[in-house]
């Protein structure tokens, strides 16, 4: 199933622009006063992004609750589990905040805002989108 619905990109767009514009004008925090339905479209957005750039089975990338998406190549998920072998979880201010390019793949992982399991466990070369 897609992360975002052909019909609502144009959507995910703008509330990607409003998250971004947002956070630029008066910092991350302030993103948090931007409605529910913004995060989402933008969270499903960026991973649809992500999904464009990576295509592929190997690695899940999660941003609950709005969001996940398979990407890179690799070993495709068991088929009786459904869940590959390397599986990357983020909160949704974590994962924006990384694909807008204002922190870091390492300040997130050291500051313990990521969790991955697997050995593909660093998305730095695919951000900021």
């Amino acid at each position: 199933m897609a992360v975002i619905r052909e019909q609502d990109i144009d959507k995910g767009r703008k509330a990607w622009d409003e998250w971004r514009c947002t956070a630029a004008q008066h910092g991350t925090r302030a993103t948090d006063d931007l409605p529910r339905q913004t995060w989402a479209m933008a969270v499903r957005y960026t991973l649809f992004l992500l999904e464009r750039r990576a295509p592929g089975p190997g690695v899940e990338v999660r941003v609950a609750p709005w969001g996940a998406v398979k990407i890179l190549d690799g070993p495709a998920s068991d088929p009786h589990n459904l869940t590959p072998p390397d599986v990357i979880e983020l909160d949704p201010d974590v994962w924006l905040s990384l694909a807008a390019g204002v922190t870091t793949w390492d300040e997130e992982r050291d500051a313990g805002h990521i969790t991955a399991v697997g050995e593909r466990d660093d998305l730095s070369d695919l951000l900021p989108l």
